[in-house]
């Protein structure tokens, strides 16, 4: 049997995301149900197959559309990456959400130029993580991964892989 292509398009991902929205609840039922460490082989065994097939700078759609939480190490480490101070870089960069956490100030990133990280290096640990595929426990996270389904082609081909492995 041929390989199944991947869907890229952002637009096509974005309408199939709504379209599919009883089908992911669904799903995330289903996965709630399956034994955890089958469940994070599976994510393993699909992101590594996924993730490298897709080119994350024809995209930055993460970049594009997330809000990151940054920690003070994170901001104090690329404050130094910039030579900027760190009130400074507060001031151009940052701003406290209601809970005192720091949030980025911009969406799209800032940092963000021609889909590429400026300064991937010193990134913060969120943008390192995304889209946290090759991390276990994805039983629990299934709830945001879901709210991410319709934003990053990695997590949208993953899941749909999932859907076929799942019988859902």
């Amino acid at each position: 049997m041929p390989e199944k292509q991947l869907l890229t398009d952002l637009e096509q991902i974005a309408a199939l995301s709504i379209e599919r929205g009883a089908e992911n609840d669904l799903f995330m039922e289903k996965v709630r149900q399956l034994d955890p460490a089958m469940v994070d082989s599976w994510v393993n065994q699909l992101n590594e197959k996924i993730a490298p097939a897709i080119d994350c700078t024809s995209c930055g759609n993460c970049c594009k559309t997330l809000m990151i939480n940054v920690t003070d190490k994170e901001a104090d480490r690329l404050s130094i990456h910039l030579n900027i101070n760190r009130s400074n870089f507060d001031e151009q960069y940052m701003e406290k959400g209601s809970n005192g956490m720091m949030l980025m100030n911009a969406i799209p990133c800032s940092f963000l130029q021609d889909n590429k990280c400026t300064v991937y290096e010193s990134r913060f640990e969120g943008c390192r993580e995304f889209p946290a595929m090759h991390i276990p426990g994805f039983s629990k996270r299934i709830f945001t991964t879901l709210m991410h389904y319709g934003r990053c082609p990695i997590i949208f081909n993953v899941i749909e892989e999932m859907k076929g492995m799942a019988d859902v």
